[in-house]
């Protein structure tokens, strides 16, 4: 097997790596990805197809894999597919160049065993999840696991909340993000009592339970908040 062959397999596996992590690829995408044409990702795509992989083609939008279809599972529960996520983050703030591709590229296979109900929470945990530097290591929050669990299956959330006068009030929120500051968690939600989004300091939520209920979702990204609100 010549370097040609060598790479082209690489890049055989890595693709249907990306398959099996997103909903939804371009040939433009995954060409700009991998650094090659549009018309070397149609050749791979359907080498890949003649190999026996069920790849569709959704007219005008891109690839995507048959339901179902994944390598060997590794079976991960929720929250420590969560954590995952939140590590991914955490990579990302990283200096050191290699060291996140790499962790990306292992990332990317582990999201690729995920049911895909199981991917798009992952998904959105990951575009809803933002670090600040944090040199602070005291642990002043044990709420984080079930935040995760509500943000991503849109559960209300009932909590008791202290403020800065120490007063407390009751509260049911919509979770929206996340987000880890110098000193704090935070979490972005929409406060029904206040009837605007609010955050909320993880470490003055005095008792939290997640309900049954569930709300509609807000079709925003994350910067697209930051965007409209600061």
């Amino acid at each position: 097997m010549n370097e040609n062959d060598t790479k082209r397999l690489s890049r055989l596996t890595a693709i249907l790596t990306q398959l099996q992590t997103k909903r939804l690829l371009t040939a433009p995408g995954l060409a700009e990805r991998f650094e090659v044409s549009v018309r070397t990702i149609y050749r791979d795509i359907k080498a890949l197809e003649q190999a026996g992989v069920p790849i569709l083609t959704e007219e005008g939008k891109g690839y995507t894999l048959m339901e179902g279809y994944k390598i060997p599972p590794v079976m991960f529960s929720e929250s420590q597919a969560n954590a995952l996520i939140l590590a991914e983050q955490l990579v990302l703030k990283n200096k050191d160049a290699s060291f996140i591709k790499d962790y990306t590229e292992a990332i990317d296979k582990i999201k690729a065993v995920l049911r895909q109900s199981e991917k798009d929470k992952a998904n959105l945990l990951a575009d809803r999840t933002r670090f600040e530097q944090n040199k602070n290591r005291e642990r002043n929050s044990n709420n984080i696991s079930e935040l995760q669990r509500a943000l991503t299956n849109y559960f209300l959330i009932d909590i008791q909340y202290t403020n800065e006068q120490h007063e407390i009030t009751s509260r049911i929120i919509e979770p929206f993000a996340l987000i880890s500051t110098n000193e704090n968690w935070l979490l972005i939600a929409w406060c029904r009592l206040r009837k605007t989004f609010r955050y909320f300091r993880l470490d003055r939520i005095k008792k939290m339970q997640v309900l049954a209920e569930k709300f509609e979702p807000h079709k925003m990204t994350l910067q697209a908040y930051f965007d409209k609100y600061y």
